[in-house]
């Protein structure tokens, strides 16, 4: 199974970077053995439409274009649920298991993910109640899809 990180914004030189690769490196270098295909992330500008309702629009085409057939969506969403590590673990294993191609997670931009995004998505998950900026969502994530492999691995990383 692939996993795919789409999201909107761009990671500039500096530590939110540095950290967002270390965790992807991580990541390659475990989820091999674990039937896991790689992990791609692709960044897409942010709109520079006047309102928000056409930031969102573009937005989605945008991300549209980037989700493979036969993928399984997985939002990053305020109003997604709010799971622990080892069932974010579970749903990436179930997945891989069930021989599902492609894990895309899609992490919106200011105004948030398009309606008709959400409700394709196969779940939604939120990093709290907090409004998060779109570059420590990702570093989050990307630690989560890291910390998900070393629960699937028995690795000592994940000690709660």
């Amino acid at each position: 199974m692939h996993v795919i990180v789409i999201g909107i914004g761009r990671l500039k030189q500096g530590p939110e970077r540095e950290l967002a690769e270390r965790y992807r490196e991580r990541f390659d270098d475990i989820s091999r053995k674990l039937g896991f295909r790689g992990l791609q992330i692709h960044e897409i500008p942010e709109s520079r439409a006047r309102d928000a309702a056409a930031r969102i629009a573009e937005e989605a085409l945008a991300i549209t274009a980037l989700i493979p057939d036969k993928s399984s969506i997985i939002a990053l969403d305020e109003r997604g649920e709010t799971i622990d590590s080892a069932t974010f673990a579970r749903h990436l294993g179930r997945w891989r298991d069930e021989s599902v191609p492609n894990a895309v997670f899609l992490i919106g931009g200011a105004d948030g993910l398009s309606p008709e995004l959400r409700r394709k998505a196969k779940f939604s998950v939120a990093f709290g109640k907090a409004t998060w900026p779109h570059q420590m969502v990702r570093v989050m994530l990307l630690e989560q899809i890291y910390r998900a492999a070393t629960i699937l691995s028995g690795h000592p990383y994940h000690r709660a």
